[in-house]
């Protein structure tokens, strides 16, 4: 009889060990990225007290998050979270600002609630190797990452996981093929039926891969990528690339070896990157890019989504060291992009970024209202008189665009 207890305590405590896979509940299935139009999702602020231990994660400067210190330019509208965290940062009139975090539920679910309410197909989740290497970074993006398929399946919108190769080096691509193996197995990537938000194209589960051909002396190179896409589609998966801006003439900000272009014939959708790369005067030069960005990708079999960014700026990052933002110009710079992009043949949009305020790219609902400036800590306010989810109805309106033109 002793013996029988102590096999039962040992099975059960085994059976409450073994992590059983989700099942989501979502009203769309979305079985292609042709016909969307998608954001990045960093996912990435944290606040003290929001239970990831992590303090003012990306909010901080070099001296913590206060008045003359901080890592992001733009403020968040936090009128409709549940759960805000307040600052040191003040508005004129003497009353505390605050933020969120993404460590909230909360938060996640407002987010992608937006996406419904204006338009936003979903968003891709990032997950920078160099966070999940280590217990903290893992840990907090597991539990956003959670938190966002359970929102996306609740409010039916397209969920895909984006690997950003940047920090890592090489052995780190061991990492992300063992973190994606995880992935896959705790949200049910192979099972569509059991996760319809999570997106498919070309019949398999998507994967996104960004940071492959850089030439700015990343420790890692094409034969890390070469490993990864390879493991990926050994997998089942479909894959997405996101590549320099000169990807496809192998110069300026690209690696000159050929390779490149065979690791892209290999993948399923090649993705540039352009952020910070144009203005709204310099960006007709770049209309022929795209142009022959879309010929070479169809006369290869690979799919192209253009990438479209509302402004850059990132000020409070690099003060005291000068640097130029890109305007947004009351909106005018996001839709002159969308629209070429659109008329240009686009079949899919990939937007930088949902929530990076950071390098100012966000197009969720920043303030238009900021805490008052000091040297370090000067934030932008939304330059339109739209409201606060200028941003967002831009972003939906090409979305109908996009899906009007595909039937």
């Amino acid at each position: 009889m002793k013996r029988f207890r102590l096999l039962l305590i040992l099975g059960l405590s085994f059976c409450c060990q073994i992590s059983f896979a989700k099942t989501y509940k979502g009203g769309i299935t979305y079985n292609s990225y042709k016909g969307l139009v998608m954001a990045g999702y960093q996912g990435w602020h944290n606040a003290p007290d929001d239970g990831a231990n992590r303090g003012w994660y990306h909010y901080k400067g070099k001296d913590g998050f206060r008045p003359g210190s901080t890592n992001v330019d733009f403020w968040p509208d936090v009128s409709e979270y549940p759960r805000v965290y307040q600052t040191e940062f003040t508005f004129d009139d003497g009353t505390p600002a605050y933020v969120q975090s993404a460590h909230d539920y909360s938060t996640v679910d407002t987010h992608f609630r937006w996406m419904k309410e204006y338009g936003l197909d979903g968003v891709f989740m990032q997950r920078f190797v160099g966070e999940i290497k280590n217990p903290s970074g893992k840990s907090h993006f597991n539990h956003v990452l959670a938190s966002a398929m359970a929102a996306a399946n609740k409010y039916s919108r397209a969920i895909c996981v984006m690997y950003d190769l940047s920090g890592m080096r090489p052995g780190d691509e061991n990492v992300l093929i063992s973190d994606v193996q995880e992935v896959a197995k705790e949200h049910t990537l192979f099972h569509h039926e059991d996760n319809p938000s999570y997106l498919y194209h070309n019949g398999k589960p998507l994967i996104v891969v960004w940071g492959i051909g850089f030439n700015d002396h990343r420790r890692y190179g094409l034969n890390e990528g070469f490993k990864v896409i390879d493991a990926l589609k050994s997998m089942g998966f479909s894959v997405m690339v996101g590549v320099p801006t000169y990807w496809r003439e192998l110069r300026q900000d690209t690696e000159p070896d050929p390779r490149l272009h065979e690791l892209i014939r290999k993948c399923d959708i090649v993705m540039p990157w352009f952020v910070g790369r144009y203005d709204e005067k310099g960006y007709v030069k770049f209309r022929n890019l795209i142009n022959d960005d879309i010929k070479w990708a169809a006369e290869n079999h690979v799919d192209y989504a253009p990438l479209c960014f509302p402004g850059f700026s990132w000020v409070n990052m690099h003060y005291p060291r000068e640097t130029r933002p890109i305007p947004r110009n009351h909106g005018k710079f996001f839709k002159m992009q969308l629209d070429y992009c659109l008329s240009a043949g686009a079949e899919m949009l990939y937007i930088a970024m949902f929530d990076e305020i950071d390098e100012g790219t966000a197009i969720f609902k920043c303030a238009k209202r900021v805490p008052k400036p000091t040297p370090g800590s000067t934030f932008v306010p939304i330059d339109c008189d739209c409201g606060t989810d200028h941003y967002l109805v831009l972003a939906g309106n090409a979305a109908k665009i996009l899906k009007n033109k595909k039937r």
